[in-house]
């Protein structure tokens, strides 16, 4: 066999997508939490490396190309959009220097890897020019047939070295609106993803003609053109014909979203992970988790995500790009971003943590607590209605409710430091910059403005007045006034 180092990977990126009805290009549509063409991508570079994977991209190219920037993948820009024929020919300076090359559709996300290794390897034990990719449908209806030659011999028997498997050839793919009524009944059809080998394929690629009724060129043309030139031309015949469909509309989209994401959480069972109501939640093909966590009904995990074992997130929750432990309880209907969860923390219900949070072992974090670019030690306690913003709080300190950090002077952010077993009393505002030492205390209700020492007690309130009688008079003046 040949080795990969040889091999590109072209895929075809540059549609509109006309039929989704939509501004965006068709390839950035999501599906289980990534656009289609990063799904693509993704499986391609499990057979060759990012640089050899060449991204033909036209409708909206800058768009598309910032958006899987972070690939490494090159890019071919097809400035008119004249079919898929087209699309290889413009790549076609780009792959000269390869002996094969293998063609992927940009809007096929469901591709394994596998099966393109799969394909890879066919396609060099049938010392094939081009090898196709087919399925067999009940219903065929809107797909281009496979038309096989006649049974005998064919000029390209010749070119096949000793003891190579010998698959029927392929005369032609012809699409449906081009079908004779005899080729209506054909049930094989061309599921888009090709192998080449690079010199054949580019020595004929000028024969493409604009002779169909989109006056496009057809790189499913070069089945028959190839077959006519002598060279062997065969099929690859896949079970899985759903994995290589692609979607033409909003709904079709959907439609593999949910087969994806069924996908994953069938995948996180059968790793010994509890998902109750697996139809109801919403978990991106990337999320990661241990044995023995539980998830309820009605969550979401998205980006990212890891979770660690024998932790539980109960109904309501969103995580998105976070790392939970072992242990953690993360209660109803939070949110959670960006941020990291350690061992034994325990999470709402109904709180909020935004990117760029640190939680730390055995730390509670209570119902309407937000945290935002905090820091909270090992042991640490936010209960309730509470605010932390770009604040360290250390081991075993106590954050009373209502406490506020407030890190914002109109201008800058500023840090507020809490120490460790420190005890912050309920309704307190610390204005940043401050620190509060180690075992400090902070009376309930003061607002801080200057560090607090360790060991020391700060309340920073009005001494409070008691004016006996005040609102027994004021009703009685009220009432004189209502008086005639």
């Amino acid at each position: 066999m040949e080795s990969n180092a040889k091999l590109a990977v072209v895929i075809m990126a540059a549609g509109k997508g006309t039929r989704l009805k939509s501004r965006r290009p068709k390839v950035l549509h999501e599906i289980g939490g990534k656009s289609l063409l990063h799904h693509v991508i993704a499986a391609a570079s499990q057979i060759v490396p990012a640089n050899h994977i060449y991204a033909v991209v036209g409708h909206q190219a800058e768009v598309v190309k910032a958006a899987v920037a972070d690939t490494g993948v090159r890019f071919v820009e097809q400035a008119e959009q004249r079919g898929t024929g087209h699309a290889v020919q413009t790549a076609g300076p780009a792959i000269a220097g390869y002996n094969n090359i293998l063609v992927l559709s940009g809007d096929a996300p469901l591709v394994r890897p596998e099966t393109i290794a799969e394909l890879w390897r066919f396609h060099q034990a049938e010392s094939a020019a081009m090898t196709l990719t087919s399925a067999e449908l009940d219903y065929p209806a809107g797909y281009g047939r496979i038309i096989h030659n006649a049974p005998g011999f064919h000029p390209s028997d010749e070119n096949l070295s000793p003891g190579t498997p010998k698959s029927p050839e392929v005369a032609a793919i012809v699409e449906q609106n081009m079908l004779t009524p005899e080729q209506l009944s054909l049930r094989e059809i061309n599921m888009g993803m090709y192998a080449f080998r690079t010199a054949p394929l580019l020595t004929h690629l000028a024969m493409l003609t604009t002779a169909n009724p989109h006056g496009e060129l057809y790189l499913t043309d070069m089945a028959a053109i190839l077959h006519s030139a002598g060279e062997r031309v065969v099929a690859f015949k896949t079970e899985d014909a759903a994995e290589l469909m692609g979607a033409n509309t909003i709904a079709e989209m959907m439609a593999l979203d949910a087969s994806l994401r069924a996908a994953t959480a069938s995948r996180l069972m059968a790793q010994g992970v509890t998902i109750f109501r697996p139809d109801t939640c919403v978990i991106d093909a990337q999320v990661e988790v241990a044995p023995d966590t539980v998830i309820e009904p009605f969550v979401q995990l998205l980006g990212r995500t890891r979770i660690g074992a024998e932790s539980r997130i109960r109904s309501w929750s969103v995580i998105e790009n976070c790392t939970l432990g072992n242990d953690v309880l993360v209660r109803q209907s939070c949110v959670l971003a960006d941020s990291t969860v350690a061992d034994g923390a325990r999470i709402g219900p109904f709180a909020h943590l935004r990117p760029g949070s640190e939680i730390g072992e055995d730390a509670h974090i209570g119902n309407f607590v937000e945290i935002k670019k905090a820091k909270l030690g090992k042991g640490a306690k936010a209960s309730h209605l509470t605010y932390l913003g770009d604040a360290e709080v250390g081991e075993r300190t106590n954050i009373g409710a209502g406490t506020i950090t407030c890190n914002y002077d109109g201008v800058n952010k500023h840090t507020t430091r809490i120490g460790k077993d420190a005890f912050v009393g309920s309704d307190s505002t610390l204005v940043a910059p401050v620190a509060v030492g180690n075992g400090a205390y902070i009376g309930a209700g003061s607002c801080i403005t200057r560090d607090v020492p360790a060991g020391s007690l700060a309340v920073g309130r009005a001494r409070q007045v008691v004016k006996e009688g005040w609102a027994a008079a004021r009703r009685a003046r009220q009432q004189a006034k209502k008086q005639p």
